[in-house]
């Protein structure tokens, strides 16, 4: 008895085992179908929730995240069946951007399994719905706590799934969210009748013809061979302009596809005319922004060259002007030669006055102080021949020494080139005027 129950147990566990595997097969096999009939019908009519293979492949997509799902169990041991979504929420709650707390927030969605509805819809119109499997997977921990073992989730094919889900992201899909469609008691039902495919062979075709033929034969029996041949004409027509019709709709979803193809290369080509087309605007606008600036700076920098000419011309005349004020100046402070010539030949009366012993205090107090040696009058006695002055070889000595000083400095007034070096000089700060030190009061000779 034992080993019959272990046998039982063990077939049992092994038709469990083969329906779990069945099960998983045909679920991913029609998801599979049905993203490539979405992907054919996409050129020909609006994915909304009017479409029939929209709405079966929303309850396909249903039943595979549902696959072997725990259930939730309360402090009393009882469990209780939870929908995708709480398994969505907390699986998908690191995808950036996501639409989780958008769908919290809806107000006419209420139940888990409308929220879970609710979620798969939105994730189509945002193209991301492989992007949140594919994260969901990723977090392999979440996973096995949400789905138990044999689960499509936990096993190798939610791979492909999630990578068969990616041309799902061409079709732009259209759901309204306000209806009561995603809010229903019931579970969701796959239609599996457009998948369906029964090929007759020729075998069956003969038997058909045959089949035919028998039914008219016995159905009148006025039948001739020749109703029996047009009869044979008409099944053999229909099945040529059947294969004809298939040949047709293959050409016709090739084209359709080329169509869709050149449309979104089209579609391409345009955004990137128009952005450069913008870029190209933006760089006329920098150009002629350049161009702008360009001759401002110049019209500034010529009208600075023309100030900076100007005041170089005033500065120019002032220099000049402060130059000739400045020669005519120091021209009129020197006396003329002529008056020079005077006070040394005055100048050297004097001195041979001194040496002969002819001048006296009282002659010398007598001169005024603003008459000059040139206008001093001299008598006729007192004054000696230059052929006098230069037959005397010794000036003789009565008490003081003679200076030679004097001498050289009578010749140097005398000379007309060292009246033109005077004239050069820029000041007359170190060069004592001889007319003054000779009418000085307080000059005694001796």
């Amino acid at each position: 008895m034992a080993s019959l129950g272990a046998g039982l147990l063990g077939s049992r566990k092994r038709t469990a085992g083969r329906s779990a595997a069945v099960e998983r097969r045909n679920l991913l096999t029609v998801c599979r179908f049905s993203v490539k009939t979405l992907l054919d019908l996409s050129c020909l009519e609006s994915m909304d929730d009017t479409l029939a293979e929209v709405l079966n492949f929303v309850s396909i997509l249903e039943h595979i995240l549902n696959h072997r799902l725990k259930g939730h169990t309360s402090w009393f041991g009882y469990e209780s069946p939870q929908s995708f979504w709480d398994y969505a929420k907390a699986a998908c709650a690191k995808v950036p951007h996501n639409c989780i707390r958008s769908i919290e927030s809806m107000e006419n969605v209420q139940s888990s399994k409308a929220k879970g509805r609710a979620w798969i819809r939105v994730v189509l119109m945002e193209k991301r719905l492989s992007e949140y499997i594919s994260s969901a997977l990723r977090d392999l921990k979440t996973t096995r706590r949400f789905y138990e073992e044999g689960a499509i989730m936990l096993g190798e094919e939610a791979g492909l799934l999630a990578d068969t889900l990616i041309a799902l992201n061409t079709i732009d899909f259209s759901f309204c969210l306000k209806g009561e469609g995603m809010d229903g008691g019931g579970p969701a039902v796959i239609d599996y009748m457009p998948y369906l495919k029964f090929t007759q062979s020729a075998d069956s075709i003969s038997s058909d013809e045959d089949e035919m033929r028998t039914l008219g034969s016995s159905g009148s029996e006025s039948s001739t061979p020749d109703k029996i041949a047009t009869a044979a004409s008409i099944f053999t027509e229909q099945s040529n302009l059947v294969s004809k019709c298939k040949r047709l709709e293959q050409k016709n979803r090739m084209a359709l596809e080329q169509k869709s193809y050149l449309e979104e290369l089209v579609r391409l080509r345009e955004a990137q005319l128009a952005e450069a087309t913008t870029h190209h605007k933006a760089l006329q606008q920098s150009l002629v922004d350049t161009h702008l600036s360009h001759l401002l700076e110049k019209e500034q920098l010529e009208f600075i060259i023309l100030e900076l000419q100007d005041q170089l011309t005033v500065l120019k005349n002032n220099d000049l002007r402060s130059r000739r004020e400045l020669t005519a100046h120091l021209t009129n402070q020197w006396p003329s030669s002529e008056a020079l010539d005077a006070s040394a030949v005055a100048l050297d009366t004097l001195l041979v006055r001194k040496s002969a012993g002819q001048w006296n205090n009282k002659s010398l107090h007598n001169v005024p102080a603003d008459v000059s040696l040139s206008q001093m009058t001299l008598e006729p006695a007192h004054q000696f021949t230059l052929e006098a002055k230069a037959a005397c070889t010794h000036w003789p000595h009565q008490g003081n020494e003679q200076t030679p000083s004097l001498r050289g400095l009578c010749g140097s007034l005398t000379s007309v080139n060292s009246f033109r070096s005077l004239a050069s000089l820029r000041s007359n700060e170190c060069l004592a005027s001889p007319a003054a030190e000779v009418s000085s009061p307080g000059f005694t000779p001796t």
